[in-house]
């Protein structure tokens, strides 16, 4: 990639994670584009779909959760991991307001642009319950699926005007729902 198009590309990277933060993860590309200043054409070369800009944004972000999730998982308590953890996914889901819907579908689709940064992230995250588990900390019914579910929910009550004041209570209440000494 020659140094201008590189620059292009960051910028579009720049602009398209302000507004996607701002409108959701519906925001419209040709808004995308046209804010960076370039054409809905350069954006299309950069990103050819809309998960191939989602997951350019969130790859970063769910490799940091990955490497996260191993760091607690050596220095913290099991469930303070988990729930270390879990918060953190909850805030990157939340940052990217309906992207939870992308992730969700990613997870089962191998052809997506956004599946293996999802699958990475919610193995970090299953890794840390199973963990949990192992030392009775967190409930033996729950699975890496339902984590990831609990995060979506948890996503999305922090979208929610009405009830976004209350997340960090829900938050607390799911993770009381998790955990066995809660």
């Amino acid at each position: 990639m020659s140094a201008d198009a590189k620059k292009n590309y960051d910028h579009v990277l720049e602009v398209a994670r302000d507004l996607l933060a701002t409108q959701g993860a519906d925001a419209s590309l040709r808004d995308i584009a046209r804010t960076a200043g370039v054409g809905l054409g350069t954006l299309y070369r950069h990103f050819p779909s809309r998960e191939a800009l989602l997951e350019a944004l969130l790859r970063t972000s769910f490799d940091q959760l990955a490497i996260k999730a191993g760091q607690l998982d050596k220095t913290q308590p099991s469930d303070v991991a988990l729930l270390s953890w879990l918060r953190e996914i909850v805030a990157v889901a939340h940052k990217y307001s309906g992207a939870i819907k992308s992730m969700v579908a990613a997870i089962e689709d191998e052809g997506s642009a956004l599946h293996a940064s999802c699958v990475k992230m919610k193995a970090a995250g299953t890794r840390l319950l199973l963990r949990a588990q192992k030392q009775g900390a967190a409930r033996p019914d729950i699975d890496g699926t339902d984590l990831f579910a609990l995060v979506g929910a948890l996503a999305w009550v922090a979208d929610q005007p009405a009830l976004g004041p209350r997340s960090d209570h829900i938050f607390n209440v799911i993770a009381g729902a998790i955990l066995t000494d809660q």
